[in-house]
């Protein structure tokens, strides 16, 4: 674990982790920082609260201060210190690192300087695909331990066609539940055909029709409701419903069922909605509980961090450290990809060597998390030496390796490659295969390609999800396909499919890139007015924040800084650098802008310290001097 975090000490610059982690650690007394949120600063337990991230004390008397917000300690000035391209490559760090909302999706890193290619670097943290299988952890929480008839401690994780299930799928929503009754009258309840077909329609998304199942289930007198079911009860009501539902759900609860796995169940579900205050509250109400922290905590936690404050990564990895809790396979996958996503390479390798070094061996998802981010960032000789140990000598026989070799052929602008690959697929395409072949023809600019797939994958489906479309309209946000994307827009919108972040994002950029950001400023607003329970990407933001600054309309660009904030977004010096360029390029002075930035510690270096000495109203000048 001392490794991990020397690591993360290792490369402030990639994704911005402070070096007071260590000197904390080591008995450093406090130092001060100011808590911008509704939380109140408190000692619990031994251990205290401050701005989020609850940190263990270990003497009474020693308190862990907020190491990795932007306080007092996070930014320093050292004048002279770095050439003027370092300090260039300072702005776009700090951009890269921004916070990032949720998402499950799967998209690409670009790497690159331009502020285009930052922007989409930070797009990939939010919808990295190292955060999919987050979901299966949960549901493996929830599913691990269930004693079922007959003996099995796991339901069947592959279901054919159950009388259970064809009876559920062939009723509709109104009428099930009595044709349920029905069946349960004439054959009984049997726990592994409910479990089984429960986790068979979760993993077809279809959360409602299962919290029907279980809302029927705990009314049932001859079914006992056990712990995993009443959390599984609480997971499918915060998907459906949202958390304000489930928690006030989990008060009906009886007490001898509220433990650990209720609330760590809670706790994912404000993770993937990105929730920091209520996930940070119920991490702190588990540990006054004396619940003690497991690696699915931790790794909640970390994937927390790695979408909204990179900076409290190492927070986690010294808590971890502390509590003796060991690093998990996909702890590593985290930390690997966050190091990948800062453009890191050599922090990414470090980690790797630290799994290693602790016996665990690299799985497939990791090895492409390692192979995209070397291809994003120009490695090929790196990027090839992997995909070519991962496809092996003959890819008939490892189908299941195509959807992760076609993005990556794509990165690195291989088109027969991607060609070959899609051909292996066809002969049994899986969804994975027509998603990733979709994301590879968009990076190839080849749209008719990736439209051709995206039918197939239409006719192949009774609906398409709001995941195909996204991957399909991710495709045309690139290629500045404005009025495709707003057709395909509206045909999720017919499919009643949900419109989500992942969306807006899109058409925002296709807006921008149309050179209509009024309208791009419109449709983010109506889509935050209609689903306020989502937070639109920070990307969304400062798209048509540049934009506004690029026209110079200072109004404009002061109004979506103050939504970015609204949205719960941390100023950094590059959200500051945006809103500054609208000053200068407006040519009026930016009165208290220096001030602003004090206020959120966020200490100008030199570029910006250049730029407003242009929009300093009380400068002095060479003419000004002579004539005062």
């Amino acid at each position: 674990m001392w490794a991990l975090r020397r690591v993360s000490a290792n490369s402030i610059k990639g994704y911005g982790l402070n070096s007071m982690t260590f000197r904390a650690s080591a008995g450093i007394g406090p130092c001060s920082s100011h808590m911008q949120d509704n939380l109140t600063n408190s000692e619990r337990r031994g251990y205290t609260l401050d701005k989020g991230i609850t940190t263990y004390t270990y003497h009474c008397t020693a308190h862990f201060p907020n190491l990795f917000s932007a306080g007092s300690c996070s930014f320093s000035t050292r004048s002279g210190a770095k050439s003027e391209k370092e300090e260039q490559d300072d702005l776009k760090w700090d951009f890269s690192e921004l916070d990032t909302p949720d998402a499950s999706e799967t998209t690409e890193t670009t790497g690159g300087g331009d502020d285009d290619s930052e922007i989409s670097s930070e797009s990939e943290s939010e919808v990295s695909n190292v955060d999919e299988n987050m979901e299966d952890a949960l549901e493996n929480e929830l599913m691990k331990g269930i004693e079922v008839d007959g003996g099995d401690t796991e339901p069947k994780k592959k279901l054919g066609a159950s009388p259970f299930v064809k009876l559920v799928l062939s009723q509709s929503n109104s009428s099930f539940l009595n044709a349920l009754d029905q069946y349960v009258e004439d054959n009984g309840i049997n726990r592994t055909e409910v479990y089984s077909a429960m986790m068979s329609f979760r993993r077809r998304n279809m959360f409602v029709k299962v919290l029907q199942l279980s809302e029927w289930l705990e009314k049932r007198e001859d079914f006992d409701f056990k712990e995993q079911d009443y959390a599984s009860r609480l997971d499918l009501l915060a998907k459906v419903r949202g958390l304000n539902e489930a928690e006030n759900y989990i008060n009906n609860i009886p007490k001898s069922y509220r433990k650990e796995l209720v609330y760590r169940t809670f706790l994912a579900n404000c993770v993937f909605v990105n929730n920091v205050a209520k996930a940070e509250e119920i991490f702190n109400k588990m540990k006054d509980l004396g619940f003690s922290l497991s690696p699915f905590v931790c790794n909640q936690l970390l994937l927390l961090y790695k979408r909204t404050d990179k900076k409290k990564i190492a927070d986690v990895l010294l808590m971890m450290e502390k509590e003796d809790v060991k690093p998990s396979l996909f702890t590593y996958q985290l930390l690997i990809d966050t190091k990948g996503l800062a453009n890191d390479m050599v922090g990414m390798e470090q980690v790797l060597e630290t799994m290693q070094a602790d016996g665990i061996s690299p799985s497939l998802r990791i090895k492409a998390t390692i192979a995209r981010h070397y291809a994003n960032n120009g490695l090929k000789e790196k990027a090839e030496a992997i995909i070519n140990d991962l496809e092996g000598d003959d890819l008939d026989y490892s189908p299941w390796v195509c959807p992760v070799l076609l993005p990556i052929y794509a990165t690195l602008g291989r088109a027969d490659d991607v060609e070959r690959v899609w051909e292996v697929c066809k002969s049994k395409l899986r969804q994975a295969d027509y998603l990733a072949a979709i994301e590879a023809w968009g990076k190839l600019k080849n749209v008719e390609q990736a439209e051709a797939v995206f039918q197939k994958m239409t006719e192949s489906f009774k609906r398409l999800s709001s995941r195909h479309f996204n991957i399909m309209l991710k495709v045309y946000a690139q290629n500045k396909l404005l009025s495709k994307g707003k057709k395909l827009l509206k045909e999720m919108g017919d499919s009643c499919c949900e419109i989500g972040p992942i969306a807006w994002d899109c058409i925002v950029k296709l807006y921008v890139d149309a050179g209509e950001v009024e309208k791009a400023d419109s449709v983010l607003q109506k889509a935050v007015r209609q689903n306020p329970q989502k937070r639109p990407f920070y990307t969304s933001y400062r798209y048509i924040l540049d934009q506004y600054a690029k026209n110079g309309d200072v109004h404009n660009a002061e109004k979506i800084f103050h939504r970015l904030r609204q949205a719960g977004y941390v100023a950094r010096a590059g959200t500051f650098h945006a809103l500054l360029q609208a000053y200068i390029n407006a040519k009026v002075p930016a009165y208290g802008f220096r001030e602003r930035m004090k206020a959120d510690n966020v200490f100008p270096n030199r570029i910006l310290a250049g730029e407003l000495v242009q929009v300093d109203a009380f400068k002095k000048t060479a003419v000004s001097e002579l004539l005062d």
